[in-house]
C-alpha cells in the first residue's frame, strides 16, 4: 500500500529542501469578519456589504444566523460582477440556527484582489425587523 500525500503535506515531506507552504495553508490564524445587519424591510433593490476581505486571504466557510426567517427573501452571498461567490441565492428560514455556507471551490483559495463582500436580495424585501448574522472566516497569516 502506498502513501499518498495531499498538496501541502507534499510539499513537507516530498521534496529537499522542504518547500515551505504558506503560512495560511498550514498553522495559519483563524481570522473572522463578524456582522451584524439590522433588518428593516430592506428592498430587492438593494445590496448590504457584510465584509471587507484582504489580498490574500483564504475563505473557510461562512455562517448565517438570524433572529427571525427571512421568510419569501432569497439571499445570495458573493461579490460585485459575482453576487453568489460564496452562496448562491436561497431562501434563509432557520431560526437561531447558525448555518454554514461556502462552495468547495473557493474555500481555502488566496484572494488576488481585497474583495468587499455583499448580500443580495432577491424575491421579497427582508424582514422590518430582527438582526441578521454574517459571519466569514478566512486565514491570512
Amino acid at each position: 500500500m502506498a502513501t499518498q500525500y495531499g498538496t501541502q503535506m507534499g510539499r513537507l515531506r516530498n521534496s529537499l529542501p522542504v518547500d515551505l507552504p504558506m503560512a495560511g495553508d498550514i498553522h495559519g490564524r483563524v481570522r473572522v469578519f463578524n456582522e451584524k445587519v439590522v433588518l428593516a424591510a430592506q428592498p430587492t433593490s438593494d445590496i448590504v456589504e457584510v465584509a471587507r476581505l484582504p489580498k490574500g486571504a483564504r475563505v473557510l466557510y461562512g455562517i448565517l444566523d438570524s433572529t427571525v426567517s427571512l421568510g419569501s427573501s432569497t439571499l445570495a452571498i458573493g461579490i460585485a460582477g459575482n453576487s453568489g461567490k460564496y452562496r448562491p441565492a436561497a431562501a434563509f428560514t432557520a431560526v437561531d440556527t447558525p448555518t454554514l455556507f461556502g462552495p468547495a471551490a473557493v474555500a481555502g483559495e488566496a484572494l488576488a484582489t481585497e474583495e468587499i463582500v455583499i448580500l443580495t436580495i432577491a424575491a421579497a424585501a427582508l424582514p422590518a425587523s430582527g438582526t441578521l448574522r454574517v459571519m466569514i472566516f478566512y486565514t491570512l497569516d
